[in-house]
């Protein structure tokens, strides 16, 4: 959700890929029902390591869940580093419909959080042409 949150926020001003210490393999059925009503369409996304990233060019690191950003490593060149904590929904529990406004919850916070920064990184970009 972060990822398609982000991208969205600061459109081609940068690149965003999300990944994590221990993926799942695959996008929550219900992450994707979440962001489906935003017009979002993850469903084609995927969950993936952060060691398929170690060799490439980042610019900032954002850990978003528990201790992530203590297993999350330096990559080469990191100019940024920030860590804003969200419960995970994927540990939600109850019914599939509280479960389900669980992820309505994290989806909206991140994207408070998200698209202010975003927008924020677009706007600088912008200034600096």
């Amino acid at each position: 959700m972060a990822e398609a949150l982000l991208q969205k926020a600061a459109g081609s001003a940068l690149r965003v890929e999300s990944a994590g210490s221990k993926p799942s393999g695959y996008v929550h059925p219900l992450a994707i029902k979440a962001m489906a009503e935003l017009d979002l369409d993850v469903s084609e996304h995927r969950s993936k390591n952060l060691d398929e990233f170690l060799d490439q060019e980042v610019d900032t690191v954002i850990t978003v869940c528990g201790n992530a950003d203590q297993a999350c490593p330096v990559f080469p060149g990191q100019m940024r580093r920030y860590h804003w904590p969200f419960f995970d929904p994927a540990d939600a529990e109850g019914t599939e419909e509280e479960q389900m406004e669980v992820f309505r919850q994290v989806r909206d916070e991140i994207e408070r959080v998200f698209s202010a920064y975003g927008l924020g990184r677009k706007d600088a970009g912008e200034a600096a042409k």
